[in-house]
């Protein structure tokens, strides 16, 4: 299976509701004022954003579709096309290439929205483009997520630096750089405790653990990767702007697209806080973390070539 069939595959919940949605509102050829107050409205309702539906139903209104053609066709093609040009500068597919440098990726997130897992996926890739990959195993709070991630670094042939739970998590990140540089490994991947966003003590060990790894590298880090979730719909806003707020973040992962009706909050997102997008993860399995392309995430939203 390609990558825009397993694109295809992953947004088939998201986009069946999508398209059952249009066809219950566009019951008539000719798009009048109404209908598309309805298509606004849907849009809204799909997570997409007050913004960009807004956006979406000025367009389609500005376009006088052909009631020759088949309206739903018509929309969804002016809906791809919006997507494209909102999320193509969005793009950051360098991200998983080969580094020269050391290049050391603090990754965040909240409890439950599969960080460690997400990490080991990117670990993967990474090796698979030639980098020397080491794992800091700095969720240090759950010794469930030190043994899971060292279960990634036999799996993906990555080094990983750990110590016991409890330990102080930034001299854990310090480590690993100091054993990055000393072992001529160019990509650190930096896993850290799940936290919510207005845990004020946990907020703050993050910060601290990006503070510490400066003494080591004062260029560092080079990436903040923030990782969402999908089926967290509204809430996603919150974590992003929460999360921004303490380290300005360089990019966002969304998992778990695969299972919800939802995937227009990518859309919103990317209209109000034109952060990159790093990958999308729409499975369980190794190979399920897909670069972010933004033709390849339009098609599939809308399931059209």
């Amino acid at each position: 299976m390609g990558i825009f069939e397993k694109f295809k595959l992953g947004f088939k919940k998201s986009a069946n509701n999508f398209a059952s949605g249009l066809r219950e509102i566009i019951i008539k050829k000719e798009i009048d004022d109404s209908t598309l107050d309805k298509i606004e409205e849907f849009l809204i309702s799909s997570d997409v954003g007050i913004d960009a539906a807004s956006d979406i139903k000025d367009i389609i209104a500005q376009k006088k579709i052909d009631p020759k053609k088949d309206p739903i066709s018509e929309v969804n093609k002016i809906l791809k096309e919006y997507i494209i040009e909102l999320m193509q500068p969005l793009e950051k597919q360098k991200f998983f290439e080969k580094k020269e440098n050391l290049n050391v990726v603090l990754v965040s997130g909240v409890n439950g929205v599969g960080k460690t897992t997400t990490i080991g996926k990117i670990g993967k890739i990474f090796r698979e483009n030639n980098n020397e990959v080491l794992f800091s195993a700095c969720d240090t709070f759950r010794a469930a997520a030190i043994d899971q991630l060292e279960k990634w670094s036999e799996k993906v042939n990555a080094t990983i630096i750990k110590s016991n739970p409890g330990s102080d998590p930034a001299s854990v990140a310090y480590k690993a750089l100091e054993h990055a540089k000393n072992n001529n490994i160019n990509q650190v991947l930096i896993d850290t405790a799940g936290r919510l966003q207005n845990k004020k003590n946990l907020m703050d060990e993050f910060k601290k653990i990006a503070n510490v790894i400066k003494k080591s590298d004062e260029t560092a880090p080079h990436e903040v990767i923030l990782v969402l979730d999908a089926t967290s719909g509204q809430n996603i806003i919150n974590q992003l702007e929460e999360f921004n707020k303490i380290i300005p973040l360089t990019g966002l992962i969304m998992t778990k697209l695969d299972g919800t009706a939802k995937g227009g909050i990518l859309i919103a997102i990317s209209k109000k806080y034109k952060v990159p997008i790093v990958a999308l993860g729409l499975g369980e399995k190794e190979d399920d973390l897909q670069i972010f392309k933004a033709e390849q995430f339009a098609k599939a939203f809308t399931q059209s070539n």
